[in-house]
């Protein structure tokens, strides 16, 4: 690819909603660029909306018919004169022909090149590039698994027990535990059969089950230049349903050998592809502090703010940078500036199997604590969509250790005021205050070990949120975004989205 490809620019569309679109908006703003949101129907008044410089609704609620609609998108990016395209995290920020499509529409794509997102996206492909590297995968077996007998001398080499994995796609789905060889051929059927419905390719492959395992991630930041360098580890073990619950960094079991041996894996890997841009390198960390290659996230993380608290550095700016062609001046760290818990909030009712919840938030106020930063994408008023992930904000606490950041946590959980849908705050407090988290003994079993069947709930009586929502009524709507010590955010008029909107309020024609 050529270097044309990293131009400088001035405008920015932000291709995704909800606190990542925030976030971007907020970091675009701070490096003097224009930000344009685009939103369904139901998030015409959402935060992102109110926090960009100009904003276009491009569709209905379901996300096809708007954040996944590549025409739509493109369109809207054309028309307000956006000179690049931020695809955040999820909807089509890992998809290769959404990047081809905006570079040739003569727009700057702000992530890697398309050709490293094909490549990487496919997890047959991408441990067959680790392993070229010189990295250490996981023993598996990539072959032809329609031909039984193959299949059965490769299970019988890997041992059980081992994973049934789709090769183009993550989340657990497409995913199967095999205890035994009478297992496989059925879970061979059912994760090919899932697999095939969720990421539209019913390619599967085996894998060895390392048991109890550590998910620890390595962040890496690259330019146009030829220069890659790791930004350190986060641990990632707090899974529910493979989804990651709360993260941090650096890993409580990562001593300095080990993170510099894992760093130059990373390394090595984006190297070896041409990669530019923000990405995580995600390996498997067994019990014998042995490390395996996991797979590569081709895009901005939802835990990025820990590392950022670690380090000091602003991992969207670097992004920005980066597409614009400059030579990144990051260098790794010596060692972490202190250490750094998020917390994934959610609508859900975790006494009711995590059941997404939906509604009204009547009532909202956010934690105003040293060391405690908030990224949202919701504000009072705002009607909770049932279409897209239940994600509200990340709570991430920042202390001198360990510790100090877990208590920070705890004390900015009791601190956030959510009314309105159940959230899982309380079932985050659980893990926080749990022994196991405490001492950092954690694995990817840490849910299903100790806090599978939990009940608690916290109920909100009914004179309080009608007297939160009769409040917010006579305040107004208030937009939230990222704060880091800042308490409420300031009320917001309401605003016609139709076409655009400019953050003073003085409206521009489309």
């Amino acid at each position: 690819m050529s270097d044309a490809a990293w131009r400088p620019f001035s405008s920015v569309l932000v291709a995704n909603r909800g606190e990542i679109a925030v976030r971007v908006i907020r970091a675009a703003r701070e490096h003097g660029l224009k930000s344009i949101a685009v939103a369904s129907e139901p998030d015409r008044l959402a935060a992102h909306c109110l926090a960009a410089d100009a904003a276009i609704v491009i569709g209905e609620g379901p996300a096809s018919e708007s954040y996944l609609d590549v025409d739509r998108v493109l369109a809207a990016a054309v028309q307000s004169g956006a000179e690049a395209i931020h695809p955040g995290y999820g909807f089509l920020a890992e998809s290769g022909a959404f990047a081809r499509r905006v570079q040739e529409t003569g727009l700057v794509w702000i992530g890697p090149p398309p050709e490293v997102i094909d490549a990487l996206g496919d997890k047959v492909e991408a441990k067959r590039l680790a392993e070229a590297a010189g990295v250490p995968v996981v023993p598996g077996f990539e072959g032809d698994v329609s031909d039984a007998e193959a299949v059965a001398a490769a299970a019988e080499r890997i041992g059980f027990p081992l994973l049934v994995k789709a090769a183009a796609g993550g989340g657990g789905r497409g995913m199967r535990i095999v205890t035994t060889a009478a297992e496989l051929p059925d879970a061979l059927v059912s994760a090919s059969r899932e697999a095939e419905g969720a990421f539209s390719s019913g390619r599967v492959f085996l894998e060895k089950l390392i048991s109890p395992a550590r998910h620890v991630e390595v962040q890496i930041i690259a330019d146009a230049h030829g220069n890659v360098v790791q930004l350190g580890e986060r641990e990632c073990s707090v899974q529910r349903r493979y989804q990651k619950i709360i993260e941090e960094s650096p890993s409580p079991v990562v001593d300095a050998d080990l993170r510099a041996r894992m760093g130059a894996a990373a390394v090595a890997l984006a190297a070896s592809v041409g990669y530019v841009g923000a990405g995580t390198v995600e390996f498997l960390l067994g019990p014998d502090g042995s490390f395996y290659f996991l797979e590569v996230n081709t895009r901005l993380q939802v835990e990025h703010p820990v590392t950022e608290a670690v380090t000091g550095l602003d991992l969207v700016e670097l992004q920005l940078r980066a597409a614009a062609g400059e030579v990144l001046d990051v260098a790794t760290p010596d060692q972490p500036l202190g250490h750094a818990i998020e917390l994934r909030v959610c609508a859900e009712d975790p006494a009711n199997r995590f059941a997404p919840q939906a509604g009204t938030i009547l009532h909202l106020e956010f934690p105003a604590r040293p060391g405690v930063r908030v990224d949202a994408g919701i504000r009072a008023g705002y009607e909770i969509p049932t279409h897209y992930d239940s994600l509200l904000l990340k709570l991430i606490a920042h202390g001198a250790t360990r510790e100090e950041a877990r208590v920070r946590a705890l004390h900015g959980l009791h601190d956030l005021v959510i009314l309105g849908p159940k959230t899982n705050a309380e079932y985050l407090r659980a893990i926080l205050e749990h022994p196991s988290f405490v001492a950092g003994d954690l694995s990817t079993d840490f849910i299903a070990d100790h806090l599978a069947d939990w009940g608690g709930e916290t109920t909100v009586p009914d004179e309080v949120l009608m007297a939160a929502a009769a409040g917010e009524m006579l305040a107004g709507p208030t937009a939230s975004g990222d704060t880091e010590g800042s308490g409420r955010a300031e009320p917001t008029p309401w605003h016609d989205l139709l076409g655009f909107r400019a953050v003073d309020g003085r409206s521009t024609s489309p």
